[in-house]
């Protein structure tokens, strides 16, 4: 059976969305307000389902089996609902909204319907299906290097080497009524601390807008996360750094784990033994491939469970957590 996807936001995100879901046999049709995106993508899929707004897709009757969100964050909630009420399931762009209270709104929309739960979200946090980070994580869930109780996660990427095809002022991560940001965009991170950790029990943090780039959404963060076995958790987000960099270090009692993004690699150093490392092979589309999988396996008739909606509620209330860390300059703390 092929598959008719619907794409809400047809940018870069979208695209990529797109090419793999074709990829896999899906039939695609798009959703952007821009003239610009939609004779773009028109172009490369070769369809005439093509649309300015939700609401105009939603109104032709016609049936789509799956849908995309990847426009911005600001308006996920109200147009997952949508995609949800005419009972579509949902490929949701990370964060999950711009604001815990809005994805506690879907959360509780989902579970008052009777649409299958793990059926409705799959949520798009992919550095879960990153092999060299699945691999990290079963190395600590088997303690090789012992009892962890430091972790530092750094994340530092110019923001205007995202999209060097436009202006990064243009770009919605420049606007914080849109949802852009550090701290929402790069919350694919705190996502990586929950899912290689769990949820903490102290979160603080500082959230600044530099001035540097010359937006107004936030460009530095930084996060302190405690647990009650005695872990502690650095985690540091900038859209300023050159050259970019994304790593993961853990200290255990008996040595330290260090992932690194640009050798794709994992370095154990394990007391009383030679260092080693273990290379990984992947290409950076085969974590948004692999989503895709996840995705088109949810068309025909599975469930989403690497990362649910659940989780992504689970971000915002750390983000929200942080936020007020950084008005109230204290500590939060989770029951």
């Amino acid at each position: 059976m092929k598959y008719l996807v619907l794409i809400v936001g047809c940018g870069s995100a979208g695209e990529r969305h797109a090419k793999n879901l074709a990829s896999l046999g899906c039939s695609i049709a798009g959703v952007d307000p821009r003239l610009d995106r939609r004779k773009r993508f028109q172009s490369i899929h070769n369809t005439e389902l093509v649309f300015e707004s939700l609401e105009h897709a939603l109104s032709k009757h016609v049936i789509y089996d799956g849908g995309v969100i990847s426009s911005p964050p600001a308006f996920h909630i109200e147009q997952t609902i949508k995609l949800v009420e005419a009972r579509i399931p949902v490929l949701l762009e990370k964060p999950a909204s711009n604001s815990l209270l809005s994805t506690v709104k879907l959360v509780d929309f989902i579970n008052q319907s009777d649409y299958p739960k793990n059926k409705a979200v799959l949520m798009g946090y992919t550095w879960r299906w990153w092999p060299a980070l699945c691999h990290f994580r079963q190395l600590l869930r088997e303690c090789v290097v012992g009892d962890s109780f430091y972790a530092r996660i750094h994340i530092s990427a110019h923001l205007a080497d995202w999209h060097p095809w436009e202006c990064y002022q243009d770009f919605f991560m420049s606007s914080k009524t849109l949802g852009g940001g550090a701290l929402l965009d790069e919350s694919h991170w705190i996502d990586q601390m929950i899912w290689l950790f769990g949820m903490p029990n102290t979160i603080s943090g500082s959230i600044r807008t530099t001035g540097i780039l010359e937006i107004d959404s936030d460009d530095n963060v930084d996060i302190l996360a405690t647990y009650n076995n005695g872990l502690s958790v650095s985690l540091h987000l900038d859209l300023l750094g050159r050259p970019h960099e994304k790593s993961i270090s853990v200290l255990g009692t008996n040595g330290a784990l260090e992932w690194n993004e640009s050798t794709n690699s994992i370095v154990m150093k394990k007391t009383g033994y030679k260092e080693k490392t273990l290379n990984f092979p992947e290409q950076r589309n085969d974590m948004f491939l692999a989503v895709a999988t996840e995705f088109f396996s949810i068309l025909e008739d599975g469930t989403a469970h690497t990362c649910t909606l659940i989780d992504g509620m689970n971000v915002m209330k750390i983000v929200e957590a942080i936020r007020q860390s950084n008005k109230e300059s204290r500590v939060i703390r989770f029951d």
